[in-house]
């Protein structure tokens, strides 16, 4: 899967080559793309920067050393 960030929309998108078939709100704010096989082909993570607040601050500290 390769990941892709829609810094305006502030989407994630976690996705690998396929047809969305159905989408599956797992959670609001999360969506999982499945395929006509029912394989899973896209992840979408809406509202990124707050899901990931404490994971991207210290992210970010650190590359500022």
């Amino acid at each position: 899967m390769k990941a892709y960030y829609d810094s305006e929309a502030d989407i994630l998108y976690l996705a690998k080559e396929g047809v969305e078939e159905e989408v599956i709100e797992l959670h609001p704010g999360i969506n999982l793309e499945i395929d006509k096989d029912g394989q899973l082909i896209g992840i979408e993570l809406l509202n990124a920067s707050k899901l990931f607040r404490d994971v991207i601050k210290p992210l970010e500290k650190r590359a500022a050393l």
